[in-house]
């Protein structure tokens, strides 16, 4: 026989409600003593009936222990879910002013490029051109600072090769009058030789 599928609702007949309570009550407790065990985890079942009898079971010695865990598990959700609201609230914050900001700055750089003019008193318009004069000002100092760099980095470099021209002909110099020595006594040794052949060849007759 198929046992059918029972209908969540209130069991009417007061009998059969307690005869259901009873039963399920004893099949719960089972099945958390049985989780318990088997998962080595720690439960806890809480159960009033209709009469406000108690019924419970804890895998712990004291239930009232898994209740304190319960509570200081809860507590600490409770206090991550603040600081993250709180987080998520400072960067709101954050990006509201970011976009203040960034508002300011687009409308500040209208002004300088010349736009968005017409509607200007006179006073902002004269301090406009006050913060333009100022950065043309810091313009031209660094851009004269950039040259003057640049210039002394030239004139480094061209003394450098001064210097390095003035060695090299120095060394061009001293290999020449070392060449015209090597050939000078080149061309004596060459002379000598020469004498002493003429001489050698010029000897006729006995000797004396």
């Amino acid at each position: 026989m198929v046992r059918g599928k029972v209908q969540m609702r209130r069991i009417e007949n007061a009998m059969s409600r307690q005869v259901t309570f009873s039963k399920r009550r004893t099949g719960l407790l089972k099945k958390a003593h049985e989780l318990s065990v088997l998962c080595d985890a720690e439960v806890a079942v809480i159960i009033f009936s209709q009469k406000g009898r108690l019924h419970e079971f804890s895998s712990n010695s004291e239930i009232r222990k898994t209740i304190n865990r319960y509570h200081r598990s809860t507590n600490d959700a409770e206090r991550y879910q603040a600081k993250m609201e709180q987080h998520i609230t400072r960067l709101k914050q954050e990006t509201m002013d970011m976009e203040r900001k960034i508002e300011l700055l687009e409308v500040s750089l209208w002004k300088l490029s010349g736009q968005c003019l017409g509607s200007c008193p006179i006073d902002e318009i004269q301090e406009t051109g006050d913060q333009l004069e100022q950065s043309l000002s810091i313009i031209r100092a660094r851009k004269a600072q950039l040259f003057q760099e640049q210039i002394e980095q030239l004139q480094a470099k061209e003394r450098s090769l001064t210097e390095e021209n003035e060695k090299l002909f120095a060394k061009y110099h001293a290999n020449s009058w070392q060449s015209s020595a090597h050939l000078e006594a080149a061309a004596t040794h060459s002379r000598s030789s020469q004498s002493s052949d003429v001489e050698t060849e010029l000897v006729i007759g006995f000797p004396s």
